[in-house]
């Protein structure tokens, strides 16, 4: 049995849709499972993570899980009761934003992903990392701003990225959990070119067949109006990120196809996938 935490998020929802598709033996941990809408193949089971009393059912018989955690969710009890339950296989879904062998992490993204890596390392329980810095989805920020004109509004708009479609990680994930021989080893995932978030409002504009145009904020400001509603140590730390990522082109590698057979989808592939979203 395959289990997937946060089955009801991008990643969660897509990985366990490639498992059922493999014939793969799924298991869907969800604190709603009424209203999930996973496909019927998938077992779905009710859990918390923030209530280790249920976590025994809900692992057991399982093989292999991937974790797509909420960010700032202690892990501990979660890998306390895999342990228990004879776990053989964890795909943790990290951030690229952890500088690797370095005693301190840079921001409070990377050090709670990496704190999260150490936990899986110190369980005992075999692992793999699939860290990402900029997932595609990031760009389902731009759809509210389109619902009322053609302008969109960002700091950083020089920053460059190469967004990750969130199925090529379902299918990384799904080809480890089900295939194994990626014991020990961190995969930085990536998309298959580097695109400016200018860029990507312009791909999307010809996507939808609007002349979009981008309106470059000023980072100080931006950040201050936006620390009034989200934590802002986050904010500071997602500022940083795309401050570092302005000096020059997102790198870039095959990691998905090793994984998967296949080439990683393109941003203007994303964007195809996801008209709806956008009103197209």
């Amino acid at each position: 049995m395959f289990l997937v935490i946060g089955a009801t998020a991008h990643f969660g929802r897509q990985a366990v849709e490639e498992l059922v598709a493999a014939g793969a033996p799924v298991r869907a941990l969800t604190r709603a499972p009424e209203r999930a809408g996973l496909p019927k193949e998938a077992e779905v089971v009710q859990g918390d993570l923030t209530d280790p009393a249920t976590l025994p059912a809900v692992l057991d018989g399982v093989e292999a899980a991937f974790l797509v955690l909420p960010y700032g969710m202690d892990a501990g009890p979660l890998l306390e009761a895999a342990r228990r339950a004879g776990v053989r296989r964890l795909v943790f879904l990290s951030s690229g934003a952890i500088v690797p062998d370095a005693d301190r992490q840079p921001d409070v993204i990377a050090e709670y992903h990496r704190g999260v890596e150490r936990a899986i390392e110190e369980s005992g329980i075999e692992w793999t990392f699939l860290r990402l810095l900029f997932p595609a989805i990031n760009s389902l920020t731009f759809a509210m701003q389109l619902q009322g004109g053609d302008v969109v509004r960002m700091p950083y708009a020089g920053a460059a990225f190469s967004a990750v479609h969130e199925r090529d990680v379902a299918e990384a994930a799904a080809r480890i959990l089900t295939g194994g021989g990626h014991a020990g080893r961190v995969h930085d995932l990536t998309g298959p070119e580097s695109l400016t978030q200018a860029q990507q409002v312009a791909v999307l504009g010809a996507a939808l067949g609007r002349r979009l145009t981008v309106e470059d904020l000023p980072p100080e400001p931006a950040l201050e109006q936006m620390s009034r509603f989200m934590d802002p140590e986050f904010l500071a730390a997602l500022f940083g990120l795309m401050a570092r990522a302005a000096d020059g082109p997102a790198p870039v590698n095959d990691n998905v196809e090793r994984i998967t057979g296949c080439p990683a989808r393109t941003y203007a592939q994303w964007v195809a996938d996801h008209r709806a979203d956008f009103g197209g």
